[in-house]
């Protein structure tokens, strides 16, 4: 089982706008101030996990982990694909840079059950336990 990491979409207006940005075809390159210390365990198999507005709506896996320069001027690239995967909704708070993530992983959608309903539909029917 791979490691995950989970990251605030800080002004992503939602999954949509995501989803534009890999359309374009290009690597995404997340800049974050700490290098994982294992990243070579989500290397590995990981995805990078998209908190938009409080609610875990999708992933996209991690292609490389690169740390820049060194010390106190040290830096992380996070390198995604550029294809974004829908993630069954899960809430989550704020908090900040990102967190390891292997526990209560939400599902794809493709295996969760695909849905045409709208997100807040599915995230409000999974809040009252309905779905």
């Amino acid at each position: 089982m791979s490691l995950n990491l989970i990251k605030l979409g800080v002004g992503v207006p939602d999954v949509e706008w995501l989803e534009r940005r890999a359309a374009k075809g290009r690597p995404l390159t997340v800049h974050t101030r700490m290098t994982p210390k294992r990243a070579r365990e989500v290397e590995d198999g990981g995805s990078l996990y998209w908190v938009v507005k409080g609610v875990v709506g999708c992933r996209q896996p991690v292609l490389d982990i690169k740390t820049i320069g060194e010390g106190r001027a040290s830096r992380c690239e996070i390198i995604l694909e550029p294809r974004v995967i829908r993630t069954a909704p899960l809430a989550r708070r704020p908090f900040q840079g990102w967190r390891y993530f292997d526990k209560d992983v939400p599902a794809d959608l493709s295996q969760a059950g695909e849905t045409d309903l709208p997100d807040d539909l599915v995230r409000e029917l999974r809040e009252i336990g309905a779905w």
